[in-house]
């Protein structure tokens, strides 16, 4: 689930895009802390890029130095949340091809064919791909459609016919932004409407014409002072060129309008207003019907006994004050967020998540002390962030401790761009069958879970629409990773190649991390076998050490400076090489050293 943009200023001369992409970045953040960058097309055509591994602070430091190397008046922006791939600096975004015209790229969303697409790339197309990004799959797919012309100079005409053949060859869920050099900005939407993507408009800073921009969330558009929202639908594509309005095309006849759920239950801002649903009302909604299903499930005495209702930070503090008004049961925050560590779920080791709760949360006794207690969270995944939160409420005094949450068991891996976890890792899903909630209760350590209905999830966000209107609205949604029944055609294939992808995904980003904390001196004696030999394989989402003499030789290799270690080979420090260069633009992370 990344986040991505587009701006385009209505005065060619303006050079200060780059400005308001980077501080809609940090609108946007929560979307994808892996990776962020922008690009950015000046006056000849000439493109300016900064991407790599991070947040945006680091990407373009503190003080946002490095934007003073983008000029421009038309740009685009993403943020990488990880997903099918490595988090190698390599698939940092925006992507670039230089021919056909220099395309710009920015992608969220998964290929379900990204196999077939790859080998029509190599064999077909003749066009290299130096990741396992989709998204430069996507690209090179465009590109090579958009090279059929054949003409020096492309019109709008040869691009929407060139994204109505990339959209035939496709499968899957994406919304992506893209930047022709000195023509235009074009964004685009798969015909389910599966991942979001927002326009909207403001009168340039000279009062000469309209600036227009696209992103994710209506929240970054709103923060720079862009109103007339308008949801780029599915199967539709929009074409921005400066000086002239959108010129919006129907690539693809609409087969749905089923965006993701998940947006809703867990990763939209709670300000941000998605397919003309207001994502706030909609967790309220979750609240209060989710109420309903604990005074179904629970006996009227047991509700009773509930001493006080608690959120776990932070998504559910929209919802848990509703569940307290409807269940008349006091409300209270009893945890207390550090804000300065991020989502553990997607964490690469089991181990490392159990650590990360840790360092997230802290309980406060008062709140939990000599009380029954009811947690109210917006999911649960592999249960091990509700095992230790479960743990630390009983650890602060808790007597009991329900957990109720505003999804339904997820049991299915999610193959539309978040990389959730494997269907076996999913605490929910044992051995190709849906796991009792009991059962699911035991293994947390909670005296009893509850879990909201699907039919209830989907209510709460279709009644969640801001305003009716002429607009065509969501009347379905992407539920696949509740009940296995994905809104696209999936071929059993897919799932095994993903396994393997995210297997091999889980292993690099253990490995880079070991890498990290070695070049930086504070590793332990597993990072610096992981490493001097790399990572054999993951059992239970922990890593599984290869063996060798490398590490021997590594652990020699290490001196006390007084204050942490070093690593030092034959006198000299070693920086450990990259596994791919993104060779096309300058990338921060390939030229940052540790």
């Amino acid at each position: 689930m990344c986040g991505i943009l587009a701006l385009i200023q209505a005065n060619a001369s303006n050079t200060s895009v780059a400005t308001e992409l980077h501080e809609s970045l940090y609108f946007l953040q929560h979307r994808g802390q892996d990776a962020c960058g922008i690009a950015t097309c000046a006056s000849g055509g000439k493109i300016y890029q900064c991407k790599g591994n991070g947040l945006a602070s680091k990407v373009f430091h503190d003080d946002g130095s490095r934007v003073a190397d983008l000029p421009g008046y038309m740009g685009i922006g993403h943020l990488r949340y990880p997903t099918a791939g490595t988090s190698a600096n390599a698939e940092a975004q925006p992507f670039f091809v230089n021919s056909p015209y220099g395309i710009c790229y920015a992608h969220q969303g998964n290929l379900i064919n990204a196999t077939d697409l790859r080998h029509f790339l190599d064999y077909e197309a003749h066009r290299h791909i130096n990741t396992e990004s989709d998204s430069e799959l996507m690209l090179n797919i465009f590109a090579n459609e958009l090279n059929e012309t054949g003409k020096a100079r492309v019109n709008d005409k040869d691009i929407v016919g060139a994204i109505r053949r990339m959209y035939n060859r496709c499968v899957g869920g994406w919304a992506c932004t893209a930047m022709l050099a000195g023509y235009g900005l074009i964004g685009f939407r798969d015909s389910y409407g599966i991942r979001p993507l927002i326009m909207g408009s403001r009168p340039s800073e000279t009062g000469e014409g309209i600036d227009y921009m696209m992103a994710s969330e209506s929240v970054a558009l709103k923060q720079l002072g862009f109103g007339n929202f308008v949801d780029i639908l599915p199967g539709q594509a929009v074409i921005m060129r400066k000086g002239t309005a959108p010129v919006f095309y129907q690539i693809q006849d609409q087969k749905r309008y089923a965006p993701d759920i998940f947006e809703f239950c867990y990763f939209a801002r709670p300000d941000s207003i998605i397919d003309g649903i207001s994502v706030n009302q909609s967790r309220e909604n979750m609240g209060y019907r989710l109420a309903s299903k604990i005074m179904r499930t629970l006996t009227p005495e047991e509700v009773k006994d509930i001493d006080v209702i608690i959120p776990i930070p932070e998504t559910s503090n929209t919802s848990a004050p509703c569940v307290a008004a409807r269940l008349k049961r006091k409300y209270y925050q009893g945890f207390v967020k550090n804000r300065y560590v991020f989502r553990t779920f997607i964490m690469p080791g089991q181990k490392a998540r159990q650590k990360g709760v840790k360092r997230k949360l802290n309980a406060m006794d008062e709140k939990f002390t000599g009380k029954n207690v009811l947690l109210i969270d917006d999911s649960i995944v592999r249960g091990t962030t509700s095992r230790e939160i479960v743990g630390m409420a009983r650890e602060a005094g808790a007597k009991k401790v329900y957990l109720a949450s505003c999804a339904p068991p997820i049991t299915h891996a999610h193959i539309y761009g978040i990389d959730l976890a494997s269907p076996n890792e999913l605490i929910a899903h044992e051995h190709g069958h849906d796991r009792a909630v009991e059962e699911i209760a035991r293994q947390i350590g909670a005296d009893r879970v509850i879990f909201q209905d699907l039919d209830d999830l989907k209510a709460a966000c279709s009644e969640a629409e801001v305003s009716p209107s002429a607009t065509p609205k969501p009347r379905d949604f992407e539920v696949g990773v509740f009940c296995g029944k994905y809104v696209t055609p999936v071929d059993d294939e897919y799932f095994k190649h993903l396994e393997e992808v995210r297997g091999e995904t889980r292993k690099m980003k253990v490995l880079e991390k070991a890498r990290e904390a070695v070049a930086n001196g504070f590793a332990d004696k597993e990072e610096l076998e992981i490493a001097a030999n790399g990572v054999k394989g993951l059992e239970g989402g922990d890593a599984v050490l290869a063996r060798g003499q490398m590490y021997e030789d590594l652990i020699a290799a290490q001196v006390d400076d007084g204050n942490h270690s070093r690593r030092k080979v034959s006198g000299e420090d070693e920086k450990l090489p990259k596994d791919r260069m993104d060779i096309s633009l300058h990338n921060f992370g390939d030229f940052h050293g540790p």
